[in-house]
């Protein structure tokens, strides 16, 4: 079997796992437009900064001054010292309409710079054209931009430094729907305790855009049976980027 019907064959399977039915061709997934409405129950959540920064200056132009700000070489957290390689800023398009939000850099992506790279990254390029997009049309990043030592937990104090620069990528993106994939990213943007099974489900407003929570990819390869729950989420999200335009006031 050839690379490319052995790749189309390993999709199929995937979207089979999902319990996806067929493949649409519509092309209104590729324009997203802005969201009008939806019907889960929805809360207000998160830290605001001025939009006024946003008309004179492009949001590639935002984000390379986020990332200029970080630095190649971040000693604002423990982090640092040890063993990490290398910050992992962001990749993607600076215009997307949908973000995915992670944890935090593991091996692979500590060895290329790049957040997303290895076998969870594999799945979630995966999750990505099962919505009908590509990795290129969406943004991701991490909470935390720097490989946690043994990929353990980020800490209170990792998360306190590292998020205002998260923040300050969203604001310079604007998505119109960010996925927050797992427990720390969702609990992050959301100020919130609950466990990531009680907080999917449901849509919430955040910096303007809409955000669901989601497991992470890494999980759901420990747990291929929540894999309908995270489609379940995805649907939600294809749902708001498909949804009538509202001009943003």
């Amino acid at each position: 079997m050839s690379d490319t019907k052995q790749q189309f064959a390993e999709h199929l399977r995937f979207f089979g796992e999902l319990g996806v039915a067929g493949v649409s061709t519509d092309q209104r997934w590729s324009k997203r437009p802005d969201v009008t409405s939806h019907d889960h129950r929805i809360s207000d959540v998160g830290p605001r900064t001025s939009d006024a920064i946003h008309i004179a200056r492009s949001a590639a132009d935002l984000l390379a001054a986020v990332k200029t700000d970080l630095g190649p070489d971040c000693t604002r957290c423990k982090l640092h010292g040890q063993g990490r390689q290398q910050v992992v800023f962001g990749v993607g398009n600076p215009a997307a309409d949908l973000m995915f939000v992670g944890e935090a850099p593991g091996a692979d992506e500590d060895t290329q710079g790049i957040p997303f790279v290895g076998r969870a990254g594999q799945l979630l390029t995966k999750m990505i054209e099962a919505i009908n997009l590509r990795r290129d049309d969406v943004y991701i990043a991490n909470v935390i931009k720097c490989r946690p030592p043994g990929n353990r937990n980020p800490e209170p104090d990792e998360i306190a430094q590292c998020e205002p620069f998260l923040f300050r990528q969203i604001d310079a993106i604007q998505p119109k729907v960010i996925v927050a994939l797992g427990s720390f990213a969702a609990k992050t943007l959301l100020r919130s305790d609950e466990s990531i099974s009680r907080l999917r489900g449901r849509i919430y407003d955040f910096h303007g855009a809409k955000l669901i929570p989601t497991f992470h990819p890494s999980f759901l390869l420990r747990s291929p049976d929540r894999k309908r729950d995270a489609w379940e989420d995805l649907k939600k999200a294809r749902a708001l980027l498909t949804s009538p335009v509202t001009p943003r006031g």
